[in-house]
């Protein structure tokens, strides 16, 4: 079942939550919903769902407007972040429990409330409540109970945002498996990078109330649209030049830039993964972009040097304070301040050569 979202707005009172939004998400198609907190992402999933309503714009489903359709009416699943099961109900109960209201027969709710306990792997636990079961088999109670009607979308509010990180990482992977069996439309939000790109076919970036890029894991992460989607997705580096006939400069470096207009102060963005700092043998240190794929340019930072500041074990100490330690009896060595276990000399090594390398280029 697709869904098309075509110019929708939501307000809260005088705050515009989303802003001529629009997505097309085809039939079987696993999408995540990703942004930092506040752009948007779970008032859309809410107007997906029918628990929202949207001030202006569509929501269609396999071509039919569903927009003025209650949240029964649409045949949604949805899985929330912190499960909201029923207490007072065993796990089959909770899971059969949207059959109930619908008056199925009892022979029926028995027979598919088992086929779902056996797909989440929890037959074995149906007559225990919510709270005898972990995080992680709470969460697959309550997305058995979302595909007990055999929705046709199903809506994931930060599944795993509960979780701790070795359940999320397992449950992801689960449900990766379990979408590639069912193929039912599904649309999940989350504002884990790595957990969308792990879990979805395709990753919807939101910033703000609008959409900033949509594309496949690969494709957002190599080619980002806009400076805020290569910011977000990892760490990068902000390089301060000017564009001229199509090419950027940066110092000594010339970078192409296919479609830039000239201009006097522009931004070039590397992520640190494509750039490699190596010693040359006059003994000063080089860093190049790696030329791995053809977005990725040559060049040579030829003013970067190294730096051993940050590496020293111990900070030093001047000759009055050595002068008193021995006056006491004490050794230097046993009054000398203990090292920090927060950080060792090898990590602030790479970090002096990696501030010495692209601190003047970096923009503050």
């Amino acid at each position: 079942m697709s869904i098309e979202i075509r110019g929708v707005w939501k307000s809260f009172g005088s705050h515009a939550v989303l802003k001529d939004v629009s997505l097309d998400v085809p039939d079987g198609e696993l999408v995540a919903l990703l942004g930092p907190s506040g752009c948007g992402k779970t008032t859309l999933l809410r107007i997906l769902a029918g628990l929202e309503s949207a001030d202006q714009g569509e929501v269609r489903s396999s071509g039919e407007e569903i927009s003025a359709r209650s949240a029964r009416e649409r045949n949604v699943g949805l899985v929330f972040q912190h499960y909201a099961l029923f207490r007072h109900m065993t796990v089959a109960e909770n899971v059969g429990f949207a059959l109930r209201v619908r008056r199925r027969p009892g022979a029926e709710i028995s027979a598919r409330v088992d086929e779902l306990l056996a797909l989440v792997q929890l037959d074995g636990l149906r007559d225990r409540f919510p709270q005898q079961l972990s995080g992680g088999q709470r969460q697959r109670v309550a997305l058995a109970r979302a595909l007990a009607t055999s929705p046709r979308i199903l809506l994931l509010d930060e599944p795993f945002g509960a979780l701790d990180a070795r359940v999320r990482q397992e449950l992801r992977r689960w449900l990766r498996r379990l979408h590639d069996e069912l193929h039912v439309t599904s649309v999940f939000v989350t504002h884990d990078q790595e957990e969308a790109f792990e879990v979805s076919d395709r990753v919807v970036l939101m910033n703000a109330g609008r959409i900033e890029q949509v594309g496949t894991p690969a494709q957002v992460f190599e080619e980002p649209a806009s400076p805020f989607v290569m910011r977000f997705l990892g760490a990068v580096n902000v390089f301060r030049g000017h564009v001229d006939g199509e090419r950027a400069y940066v110092n000594d470096l010339v970078f192409a830039a296919p479609g830039a207009t000239s201009r006097k102060s522009a931004h070039v963005y590397v992520r640190p993964h494509e750039l490699e700092v190596h010693r040359t043998a006059s003994g000063s240190s080089r860093s190049a972009p790696r030329s791995a794929s053809s977005s990725r340019r040559k060049g040579t930072v030829r003013a970067s040097r190294w730096s051993s500041t940050s590496a020293r074990a111990r900070p030093s100490r001047s000759r009055r304070e050595r002068r008193s330690t021995s006056r006491r009896g004490g050794s230097a060595s046993s009054r000398r301040p203990r090292r920090s276990r927060t950080a060792s000399p090898r990590a602030g090594c790479r970090a002096a050569a990696f501030e010495a390398a692209w601190g003047q280029f970096v923009e503050a």
